[in-house]
């Protein structure tokens, strides 16, 4: 038996030193590689998973540095980050970061609305790749870190392994998000939502038009993604089209940080839903209506907006959040009874038929409130009404290993802010990393988390993409 495993050892060393000088043998190296493993019946490849885990070094500074050029492709001053869909800053943005994919090694390309891809060819290049990122829109006035910190962070990821010599079996891909954020056309996670096969959304952009009356092709077009006027069906993705799906993101919330805990493992994704409710009066002088007569559509709406509070609070569940984001009263003046009120209302959870529940006793009380006050409730469109979304288990015992392999604190918990994951959990399985925030705070200036708990965020993912890759 020793003279059999000697000459194997020897044949398996010879096999290694092949895998360490990829110029020698080119492309043709993979083809090779795999015959021997085949042959042999020894994964090849094993000795490139990172083992020295001490190696895995993130490039804190330049990652820092990216984060900070970025922002500065904003329509608003810093430290605050204005970036809208398809303006101007927004293009400048994206040729920002297929520069950095480029300069990764990555294979770039963009499909109809502008979802960007940088991809790393395995090598089992046939086989569903592992995707990763976010997006980097940013709405008026907030800070530098949403979505990004899962674009750049993927990026750097990548670079990660590629520093430490790791050869993906899987292809690894980081994507670019386009329109994570609804500022522009009323559009949550648009990008996402295509890719996930939305029929009814690809109907709806085709007569969508922004508060300046611009059409979302006429925007794309502008941007320079002129087949948006087009079929776009043809950025749908088909069920399986990726192994799986990873997301770094920053928490948006205080808890990791209180905790001192360096990262969340995220278990699910609340249910969003949004509600638009209108509300019709009579109107009139603030002076000469006499309150008993007064049909006021401005005291209807603030009456229902204390009725979400009371039907989100009365379900039971701490998971149930509520929120009337928007309120307009028409005609907007200090002396004169508001005709019109609009209230736009969003709720989640992450059990959805108590989210449902909520939402019809909030339509309850919005004809209840309307009979009361002699108003006409003129409006009560549910715009969207997503379920809630899984993460995948084999995702998260994945990225919970890495956590325990670099000796980082980690929490499951859920995800009350809904992200692109929502969505990518109907084309593959998905999964999502959490990393602190100061105080929690997201969507303003004040954004910020640390190069340290960053870079943590990026080991744990790299780790996890390596694991995946290999699957």
């Amino acid at each position: 038996m020793m003279a059999l495993r000697f000459p194997l050892f020897v044949f398996i060393f010879s096999l290694y030193f092949i895998c360490d000088f990829p110029g020698i043998f080119g492309h043709d190296e993979d083809r090779t590689i795999k015959t021997m493993e085949e042959f042999s019946g020894y994964p090849i490849h094993e000795p490139k998973y990172p083992d020295s885990l001490s190696s895995l070094s993130v490039n804190s500074d330049t990652l820092q540095k990216q984060i900070d050029e970025l922002a500065t492709f904003s329509d608003s001053p810093a430290p605050s980050v204005t970036r809208i869909l398809y303006s101007e800053k927004d293009v400048l943005a994206r040729s920002y970061i297929k520069d950095l994919m480029e300069l990764s090694g990555l294979s770039v390309r963009e499909d109809a609305v502008g979802n960007i891809f940088g991809r790393w060819n395995g090598y089992e290049p046939e086989l569903a790749p592992v995707l990763t990122g976010s997006h980097f829109d940013a709405i008026p006035y907030s800070g530098k870190y949403d979505g990004v910190v899962g674009v750049l962070g993927a990026l750097e990821a990548i670079n990660v392994l590629k520093r430490l010599g790791f050869k993906p079996k899987r292809s690894l891909e980081v994507i670019m998000f386009t329109s994570e954020e609804p500022t522009r056309f009323g559009i949550s996670c648009l990008g996402s939502r295509l890719l996930a096969g939305s029929v009814q959304l690809a109907e709806l952009l085709k007569k969508t038009v922004d508060s300046q009356n611009i059409s979302f092709s006429d925007a794309a077009k502008s941007a320079g993604y002129a087949n948006a006027k087009g079929d776009l069906s043809e950025v749908f993705l088909k069920k399986g089209s990726y192994f799986a799906f990873v997301e770094l993101h920053i928490e948006q919330g205080p808890i990791l940080e209180k905790e001192g805990t360096s990262i969340g493992v995220v278990t699910a994704i609340a249910a969003p839903a949004s509600i638009k409710v209108t509300f019709e009066g009579n109107g009139g002088h603030a002076g000469a209506a006499l309150m008993p007569e007064r049909n006021d559509a401005g005291l209807a709406a603030a009456e229902l907006a204390l009725a979400v509070e009371k039907h989100v609070l009365d379900s039971g569940s701490i998971d149930t959040v509520g929120t009337v984001g928007i309120l307009k009263l028409h005609p907007g003046a200090i002396n004169s009874i508001p005709s019109m009120a609009h209230l736009e209302i969003d709720t989640r959870d992450i059990d959805e038929s108590r989210r449902n529940l909520v939402i019809e006793k909030i339509h309850q009380s919005a004809l209840a409130i309307a009979k009361k006050r002699k108003v006409i409730l003129s409006e009560f469109e549910i715009v969207n009404q997503d379920p809630p979304a899984l993460s995948d288990e084999s995702i998260t015992k994945a990225t919970e290993l890495a956590c325990q392999e670099l000796n980082l604190t980690h929490k499951k918990m859920i995800s009350r802010a809904y992200h692109d994951s929502l969505f990518m959990a109907r084309v593959s399985p998905m999964g999502m990393i959490f990393i602190p925030c100061y105080k929690g705070y997201s969507h303003k200036p004040e954004e910020f988390s640390s190069v340290v708990d960053i870079a943590n965020g990026v080991k744990v993912l790299a780790l996890t993409l390596a694991k995946l890759s290999l699957s």
